[in-house]
């Protein structure tokens, strides 16, 4: 068995893999899962393994990635890139080679151009919340609906230009203040998310955009996306996994060779 480990902002997802390709997933809240399973030894995070369900799993090799992969190495793991396990992930769960990644987390957004099965250019982007999960948390608690909600709307975009998350909320206000629909509002919040990583998509174009990552499941952003970029979008199953899963796909590809 092979294990893929996604230290996220958010949350921490965790893929094992079996020599057949058979997948199991897991997901852990971040500041729960350093609590309550690790502990740090000479600057190394040690995870008790037991205690998140692989205590009796014979683990060949364990990748590790994601937000805490900065900071924290974990002890007894291989370290990849994020952009590099997410790339590695989509081309497993979606089977394609050729592509653009687009990764929409809780913290940053990343964008790569995979050809042939590997990742050629990238870009990023996390010095700004403002095109991630946790923007789109923000403004939906502005407008007192759910994710869920929020991310059905995408007709009649209200006009949002600050390109900051908090001055982003008060033009947000502001717009309520004048009287717009909500669903406008909405859509006016998911449109803002697209012109955000519109430049890197622009910059890394393919036909066929992969998305992963939290944000993946905005029904109103990916049709943003296919209809201002003509671009057919595709969310593989499981997206906010495709980190772990590129990892535990790296991990069995480095013991098999």
């Amino acid at each position: 068995m092979y294990a893929g480990i996604d230290l996220g902002s958010r949350s921490v997802k965790v893929a094992l893999l079996n020599d057949k390709g058979s997948l199991t997933l897991n997901k852990f809240d971040t500041v729960s899962f350093y609590r309550k399973h690790g502990r740090l030894e000479e600057g190394q995070l040690v995870v008790d393994l037991s205690a998140i369900g692989l205590g009796d799993v014979n683990l060949k090799a364990v990748v590790s990635t994601g937000y805490g992969r900065q900071t924290i190495n974990l002890k007894g793991a291989k370290n990849i890139p994020e952009i590099k396990a997410h790339a590695a992930g989509a081309v497993y769960l979606t089977g394609l080679e050729d592509f653009t990644l687009l990764d929409l987390g809780g913290q940053d957004s990343k964008v790569a151009k995979v050809v042939k099965g590997r990742m050629i250019d990238f870009e990023t982007n996390d010095r700004c919340a403002a095109s991630t999960g946790r923007y789109l948390e923000n403004m939906a608690a502005v407008l007192d609906i759910s994710m869920d909600e929020l991310s059905r709307y995408y007709e009649n975009p209200v006009d949002l230009n600050s390109t900051c998350a908090i001055f982003g909320e008060t033009e947000l206000i502001g717009k309520v203040v004048e009287g717009h629909p909500v669903s406008h509002l909405a859509a006016g919040v998911n449109y803002t998310i697209f012109k955000r990583i519109k430049p890197m998509l622009i910059k890394l174009a393919s036909s066929k955009v992969v998305f992963t990552g939290g944000v993946a499941g905005n029904q109103a952003l990916r049709k943003i996306i296919e209809q201002e970029l003509n671009v057919e979008v595709i969310v593989p199953e499981h997206p906010q996994y495709a980190g772990a899963v590129g990892c535990a796909v790296t991990a069995m590809k480095g013991r098999c060779k």
